[in-house]
C-alpha cells in the first residue's frame, strides 16, 4: 500500500488543479492514498518501521519512506568564485550561456534561464534544456555564434497507466503575470473510434483573450499524449494561435489518429470561444449561478440526469430541445450543459438561433465538475 503526502492542494506543480484532479481519480483507483494540503511533521523509526506523523496530527505506519522534496540548483562554486546569482540562487547567464564572467560558460540545472512565453527568469531542471544549453555554450566557446532562447517546460510523465503532459505557463503562472487569458477543455480520442485501442485525452488550452495567442497546454490521458504535446510545444514556439491549430494539417490513419486530430478538435473549440461563436463558463463559476436568476439546463439523457445533476438544473435531453423551446425563460441567462461539452455546444448555438441572448456552454462538461468536487 502506498501513500502520497503533498503539502500543496494538489499533485503534480505545473499542472492546474482541474487537469490534476484525473490525476487525483486515476491513483486512488490504483490504491494510492492521497493526503494533500498535509505536511510531515516528524519521521521517527519504530522497532523496523516508522512512523510518518503529519501536521493534523495523525500518523502512517510504513516499511519504506521516499522523500521526493524537489531539487535546488547546487551553485557553491560558482558562488565562491563570485559569479552572479539570481533567482533560488541559480547561477546567471547571458543568451550565449556566460556567466558574469565572460570567459566562464555554465549550462544545466544550475543556471537561470528565460520562460518563453512570460520572458520572465525561471528556474527548469530538465534534461532537455540541459542538452541545448550545451550545444549552445560549445558552438560560442568554438566561435559560432548561437544564442539560447529559453525554456517551454515542455515534460511528460507516467502515472501508472497515465500519461500526463504539459507546455508552456499554466494558469497560476498566467495570473502572476497579468494576462488576460481564456482556456478550454476538449476530450478526443487517440484514433478514430472504430479502429481497436482507441484511448481518450483530455486536452486543456490556454490562450489570450485578445488574439488567441497559445500560453499553455496540458494533457492526460494515456495513448498519443506525447505527440500532441509536442505539437503544442511547437505551436507554442512558433507564436501560433488557435486558429493556426484549427488549421494544421497531421498525419492521419485510423490506427494513429482522426481526420480531426485531438490537437485540431482542442483549435476548434478555442476558436470559437475566441470569436464569439459560443460563451463559455467554468467549473469554478457554477458555486455563484443562482437558480432564481438563470436557467440552469442539463442537456443530457433523462438517465444520465438521474445519476447526477447540477444544483437547480432542469433537464431538457437534446434531441427534444427543438420541440421544448417554449419551456425556457427568454428573459433569463441560460447556462447549459452536457457530459464533456458537446453536446452543450449544440444546445447553445439552438438556443443563440432561436432568440436567446445570454447563452454559456460548461466547459468541460458535468464530467470535470463532477471530478473535481469528487
Amino acid at each position: 500500500k502506498v501513500s502520497v503526502i503533498e503539502l500543496s492542494d494538489h499533485v503534480i506543480q505545473p499542472l492546474d488543479p482541474d487537469m490534476a484532479a484525473e490525476v487525483h481519480r486515476h491513483m486512488t483507483r490504483k490504491g494510492v492514498n492521497l493526503f494533500l494540503n498535509r505536511a510531515v511533521t516528524a519521521i521517527r523509526f519504530d522497532g523496523g518501521s516508522y512512523d510518518v506523523l503529519m501536521d493534523n496530527g495523525k500518523s502512517l505506519k510504513t516499511d519504506m519512506v521516499i522523500l521526493a522534496v524537489g531539487v535546488r540548483p547546487e551553485s557553491s562554486l560558482a558562488r565562491d568564485a563570485g559569479l552572479e546569482l539570481g533567482i533560488r540562487g541559480c547561477i546567471v547567464t547571458d543568451n550565449r550561456m556566460r556567466t558574469s564572467d565572460p570567459f566562464i560558460y555554465a549550462v544545466g540545472d544550475a543556471v537561470e534561464t528565460a520562460d518563453i512565453v512570460s520572458g520572465k527568469k525561471v528556474y527548469v531542471p530538465l534534461a532537455s534544456p540541459a542538452n541545448r544549453q550545451a550545444r549552445i555554450a560549445a558552438d560560442n566557446i568554438a566561435g559560432i555564434a548561437s544564442t539560447y532562447d529559453g525554456t517551454l517546460g515542455t515534460s511528460i510523465l507516467k502515472v501508472f497507466d497515465m500519461t500526463v503532459a504539459m507546455t508552456g505557463n499554466n494558469e497560476r503562472v498566467l495570473k502572476q503575470s497579468g494576462v488576460e487569458y481564456e482556456k478550454s477543455f476538449t476530450y478526443s480520442a487517440s484514433n478514430a473510434g472504430y479502429y481497436p485501442g482507441a484511448a481518450f485525452m483530455t486536452i486543456k488550452l490556454l490562450f489570450r483573450k485578445n488574439n488567441g495567442k497559445i500560453l499553455g497546454a496540458q494533457i492526460t490521458g494515456s495513448k498519443g499524449v506525447d505527440k500532441r504535446i509536442d505539437v503544442l510545444a511547437t505551436a507554442i514556439k512558433a507564436g501560433m494561435t488557435v486558429h493556426d491549430l484549427a488549421r494544421l494539417e497531421l498525419s492521419y490513419a485510423p490506427p494513429y489518429g482522426s481526420a480531426k486530430d485531438p490537437v485540431n478538435i482542442a483549435g476548434y473549440v478555442a476558436s470559437n470561444i475566441l470569436d464569439g461563436i459560443v460563451k463559455v463558463f467554468h467549473w469554478h463559476d457554477i458555486d455563484f449561478l443562482d437558480p432564481d436568476k438563470v436557467t440552469i439546463l442539463d442537456v443530457r439523457t433523462q438517465e444520465e440526469y438521474r445519476r447526477g445533476t447540477l444544483k437547480g438544473a432542469v433537464n431538457i435531453p437534446l434531441d427534444d430541445l427543438r420541440n421544448r423551446l417554449s419551456e425556457l425563460d427568454k428573459s433569463k441567462p441560460v447556462y447549459v450543459f452536457c457530459q464533456v461539452g458537446f453536446r452543450g455546444y449544440v444546445a447553445a448555438r439552438i438556443l443563440s438561433q432561436n432568440g436567446f441572448r445570454d447563452v454559456y456552454n460548461l466547459s468541460g462538461g458535468y464530467r470535470l465538475f463532477r471530478m473535481i468536487s469528487s
